[in-house]
């Protein structure tokens, strides 16, 4: 009987291994439609910021009710996943509670501790659907956040729940049966909160058979949960839950207000200039440029894809975009949730063998609109709000560059600006002689604003 549960074990864990390999291969193919981009520089810097951000929670706490509710899911997904090791050790070997004999006393610790978190955990994602379902937090509630995403939201919150709930049932069968003398399960010693449901099996008056069944179906339901978990995350919003950390790893260190020009545009202008370019040779004659701006995912980055698929989703660049706050269609999150949307149709498209990027559909236009990227103030409020360090930003401006260099469709009032710009250097229609005669003027006010008050 053991011997046909090891192999029920092994036939589970490869299942849920090879979806998970193929999934990952696929997210990785989408993610590398981008355009390649150097972010293995200042490497102890990246670690530092992996560690604050996405380790140490660091801009969670800025809202500090949902950061100490996050934080008890994260401990508690991190520590837990400790006891699923023996879980998995035990299905491998056909051992139950292979740790117990080792630890003594300290395992009964080690128990109450994760069962202690599994709790939190519990009470943190009922909280989490009170402020989704009852309160309805307006960052919730956004139209993008309409049909699937809201319940995505709410299905993996309820996973945990009952995932929480499986845990605290095994181990108060599992205590009953301790209880009973039942063999190949040894003493653990009391673990609380199942403790206090143990009473309840044993009122029943079960017999240990239906109490085995109990606890292994708990058990059995909790492992293939947690496998069938792991391959429902890669195809929701809580793969943030992995991609956090190379996400944030690979952040843009540059400060915030930063904008790339493009080297192909800057080189271009040195060479008329009469200026040297690094690592272009003068005589060579130029370079063909693919596209200026972006039109489609794979004009973008790798990284703006990544950044796609480790959105959260938590609305937080929403709620605090001027432009969405004044009633603009911009939202910084279904920015990035069309990015992820069209990645993930394109990769799985050409991992089908279909028409990948030639399907006549574009992320400009078909999925982001010109009136969104357009209502963009460039304040960077979004990028500043993202708890791990996600910047739709970069998408917008790329976007933006591809409908003033390569359709020349921006608005008239930009299209003025640009050529008052090219023609006078200045913003405004007047002569370059004249650029500081406002200074001038203010100086004169000032010295006659002194001489007032000297005499």
């Amino acid at each position: 009987m053991e011997y046909l549960s090891q192999i029920a074990f092994v036939a589970v864990l490869g299942f849920f291994s090879y979806l998970l390999y193929k999934r990952i291969t696929q997210i990785k193919q989408s993610i590398l439609l981008g355009r390649d981009i150097d972010r293995t520089d200042n490497s102890s810097e990246r670690w530092k910021t992996m560690l604050l951000v996405a380790f140490g929670q660091q801009k969670m706490f800025k809202r500090v009710i949902p950061a100490v509710l996050h934080l008890f899911i994260y401990v508690g997904f991190v520590v837990i996943n400790l006891e699923v090791l023996e879980f998995i050790l035990d299905g491998f070997l056909g051992t139950h509670r292979l740790f117990a004999p080792y630890l003594g006393g300290f395992y009964n610790v080690l128990m109450n501790i994760f069962e202690g978190l599994a709790v939190l955990v519990l009470i943190s994602c009922v909280a989490f659907l009170i402020r989704r379902n009852v309160m309805k937090v307006p960052r919730f509630t956004k139209p993008e956040m309409k049909g699937w995403p809201a319940l995505d939201g709410n299905l993996i919150l309820v996973i945990e729940v009952i995932l929480m709930g499986a845990i605290i049932t095994m181990n108060a069968a599992d205590q009953s049966l301790q209880n009973l003398g039942a063999a190949h399960y040894p003493e653990t010693g009391t673990i609380f909160f199942s403790g206090l449901f143990e009473p309840m099996l044993t009122k029943m008056s079960l017999s240990e058979g239906t109490l085995i069944l109990i606890e292994r179906g708990a058990w059995w339901f909790h492992i293939i949960g947690i496998l069938a978990f792991a391959v429902y995350v890669t195809h929701s919003k809580h793969l943030h839950i992995f991609l956090a950390f190379p996400n944030t790893y690979y952040s843009n260190l540059k400060a915030k207000g930063h904008m790339d020009n493009m080297e192909v545009v800057t080189n271009e202008v040195k060479m008329m200039l009469g200026m040297p370019v690094e690592g272009v040779d003068p005589n060579a004659p130029p370079a063909e440029v693919g596209r200026f701006g972006a039109k489609d995912v794979n004009d973008l980055t790798w990284k703006n894809i990544m950044e796609s698929y480790s959105c959260t989703e938590c609305g937080r660049c929403t709620s605090e975009c001027p432009a969405n706050l004044t009633g603009k269609k911009l939202s910084p999150r279904k920015i990035m949730m069309d990015t992820r949307d069209r990645a993930e149709e394109v990769g799985k498209s050409i991992a089908e063998g279909g028409k990948g990027l030639e399907d006549g559909k574009t992320l400009f236009g078909d999925f982001i609109t010109k009136e969104e990227v357009n209502a963009c103030t460039s304040c960077n409020a979004c990028a500043e709000a993202c708890p791990i360090n996600i910047n739709p930003l970069d998408i917008i401006l790329q976007l933006r560059r591809y409908t003033a260099m390569e359709e020349a469709s921006s608005p008239a009032s930009w299209n003025s600006m640009f050529s008052n710009v090219e023609t006078s250097f200045a913003p405004w229609k007047f002569s370059p002689a004249d650029r500081f005669n406002w200074a001038d003027e203010l100086k004169s006010e000032q010295d006659k604003l002194q001489e007032t008050e000297e005499s």
